[in-house]
């Protein structure tokens, strides 16, 4: 549930330029949270040396995948009517298209869906990106095809990833692969296994590679960024045993963080997704200390309530995580801050309900991602916990956290009201094709009128008025960034 999922990227079908000389057709379709649409770009980029060209016409595809997602019941199923229909597809107009599920979902469902259901001839892990071209051949002479092994050492550092459908402004940097944190409700430590950090080196490498190439934006990102660690290489777990040197020299977080901002003094940049048991406030002073470090902290707090919080073997107390909320905003006190909630889940009572309720009023998160519990097989809650919170009283308390949050972004929108904010403009406006469309640091939606402006500007705009997410106004000249 730490894995944020934009609804508006889902099912995306990315592309990317044509090569001349690529002759086959590459079909890619993304599930689930931006560690997933980052994959796939590493992915396109693997296969653009193996002769594809990727196309948005699935009936054109040589080859389909899917990146999946595993963090939801309903996740599962979108892609399980994905599949149908590619299956379709291949009976009716495509005999020699192949297809292929990647990501969290195939390494839990493997034998289900290559040797049971026979639905797909290709399953690849997370891990097992640079095994596809091999795994394309067993496919080609007849054999299935499966790796789901979880590396101890691999995060594609080495791999400079395609992008792909994306506006050529902002981008995703992954530092970290995989989780320790064994939270109950988590499929992620069994899909994408132990956590492991990027070198720096190649880090920054690809932010400086970006931009060179005019990106404006990136964000650093992995299942839990605060817990980067880079000490030479190897398991997070295993740095207790590595040299007095290694320890010495090793590279945290807020360093990293110091070395991107530097490395790209005019460029925005984010990260996500933050745990609150790794967050150090030596990061908070880094944001604190450089303008180009977005202020704002995506910060899954899942439940207010400690008794659920200890079920769910989260590594903080309600108490401890209303610390750290008073941290931030004494040390960056224009900071926006968003959240995850959990809704539901097992065990919880109204009195465990009234405790999140509680602890939303006492936050005011700008924004958060609500979701009722559902049960994932092979998590420790799905093993230990029966799921017994009734559906009807999920979604009323669903209702009325969805109802508290909109309260609480609204006061923060309505407070931005006659203000001048930094907007970087990504997009036209979803409503309009004469207005600009852009974040705001705190990671606030504004539009504004376009005038002479463009792409990838960053524009000072001021705020006349508002809606419950999103500002508008009118630009008013460019920020020092542009």
């Amino acid at each position: 549930m730490e894995k944020v999922l934009d609804e508006a990227k889902q099912g995306n079908t990315l592309v990317l330029e044509a090569k001349e000389a690529n002759s086959k057709k590459l079909y890619i379709e993304s599930y689930g949270c931006s560690m997933n649409f980052s994959d796939s770009e590493i992915v396109a980029s693997i296969l653009v040396d193996q002769g594809y060209n990727t196309t948005n016409l699935l009936e054109d595809a040589d080859l389909v995948l899917v990146n999946t997602c595993s963090i939801r019941d309903k996740a599962e199923q979108t892609i399980r009517k994905r599949l149908e229909k590619y299956n379709a597809v291949k009976r009716e107009n495509n005999p020699n298209m192949k297809v292929g599920v990647l990501g969290c979902m195939a390494e839990r469902l493997k034998e289900k869906l290559l040797e049971e259901e026979k639905i797909v001839d290709l399953v690849v892990g997370p891990d097992a990106y640079k095994d596809i071209p091999n795994l394309l051949k067993e496919v080609e002479e007849g054999r299935e095809a499966v790796n789901v092994i979880l590396s101890k050492d691999e995060t594609y550092g080495d791999i400079s990833p395609v992008r792909l459908g994306g506006n050529g402004i902002t981008a995703f940097v992954s530092i970290t692969r995989g989780c320790d944190n064994m939270c109950t409700f988590c499929v992620v430590p069994f899909t994408r296994g132990r956590e492991r950090s990027r070198d720096p080196h190649s880090i920054i490498a690809e932010i400086n590679d970006l931009g060179e190439k005019g990106y404006k934006e990136i964000t650093l990102l992995g299942q839990n960024v605060d817990s980067y660690l880079w000490y030479g290489g190897g398991l997070k777990k295993d740095f207790k045993n590595a040299s007095p040197m290694q320890q010495a020299i090793a590279t945290t977080f807020a360093q990293l963080l110091e070395m991107a901002t530097l490395a790209q003094p005019k460029m925005r940049i984010r990260f996500s997704t933050s745990n609150p048991q790794d967050m150090t406030e030596d990061v908070l002073h880094v944001m604190a200390k450089y303008d180009n470090i977005c202020n704002h902290i995506h910060l899954p707090v899942q439940s207010g309530s400690t008794r659920i919080l200890k079920e769910m073997n989260r590594q903080h107390t309600r108490e401890e995580y209303l610390e750290l909320i008073d941290k931030v905003r004494s040390i960056i006190p224009d900071c926006g801050i968003s959240q995850d909630m959990i809704i539901g889940f097992p065990t919880e009572t109204e009195e465990d309900h009234q405790d999140t309720l509680s602890l939303m009023e006492l936050v005011k998160y700008d924004f958060g991602f609500m979701f009722k519990y559902s049960e994932r097989p092979g998590t420790l809650a799905a093993r230990k916990l029966e799921d017994d919170v009734p559906e009807e009283i999920k979604k009323r308390r669903l209702m009325e956290i969805v109802d508290l949050q909109q309260k609480h972004s609204a006061y923060h929108t309505h407070k931005t009201v006659g203000k001048i904010v930094e907007v970087l403009i990504e997009k036209e406006s979803k409503k309009s094709d004469k207005e600009w469309s852009g974040r705001t640091p705190q990671n606030t939606v504004a539009v504004f009128p376009k005038e002479n402006y463009k792409l990838g500007d960053f524009v000072l705009v001021e705020i006349t008025e508002c809606t419950t997410a999103t500002l508008i106004g009118k630009a008013v000249g460019y920020s020092e960034n542009h």
